[in-house]
């Protein structure tokens, strides 16, 4: 509610008052300092060419002026050399392996990358057919690096599940 009273007060009648500030005549030069105004009185009744003086134009200064070009250029920050140096190449992408749990909703993934499922599938693979699935297989079939695969099947497993016979035979037995 307060916004809106705000907003029509700060609007009413904008247009004529911003035509009325165009319209006004435009500023002179800046007002001289108090002290030095005396100075200048002076100097203008002692010498009153000064006055036309300061109002002419020099030809020789213009056509030297017209010579000069300027070409600027900002001074590179050491932000912005970081972010060139640190800026990668474009990624290439593939498509996902398999089509199992919810691989639908995945596009594409980045070449060097694999999902957590085909992480899974991979490794399930590896530990089933250790002579078909080499790690070598696997980082071509994948694009992967070959030191990547070989950390992957050395440091991950994929879950087991063992059932230990019992013991004794009064063991509850599972039905």
């Amino acid at each position: 509610m307060g916004a809106s009273v705000t907003r029509a007060i700060r609007n009413f009648n904008l247009e004529n008052r911003a035509e009325r500030e165009i319209s006004k005549m435009k500023p002179s030069s800046a007002p001289r300092h108090p002290s030095t105004k005396k100075i200048l009185q002076a100097q203008i009744n002692h010498d009153p060419e000064i006055k036309g003086e300061i109002a002419r134009k020099d030809d020789r200064l213009l056509s030297l002026l017209k010579d000069v070009y300027v070409d600027s250029k900002d001074p590179v920050s050491s932000m912005q050399v970081k972010d060139a140096v640190t800026r990668q190449q474009p990624k290439e992408f593939r498509l996902p392996k398999g089509h199992h749990f919810d691989m639908m909703n995945i596009k594409n993934i980045p070449k060097g990358k694999i999902s957590i499922v085909e992480a899974l599938t991979l490794l399930n693979n590896h530990k089933l057919h250790p002579e078909t699935w080499t790690a070598e297989k696997i980082a071509k079939e994948y694009h992967l690096e070959q030191k990547d695969v070989n950390s992957l099947l050395k440091y991950f497993v994929t879950f087991e599940v063992k059932i230990l016979p019992p013991k004794d035979k009064k063991a509850i037995q599972s039905k």
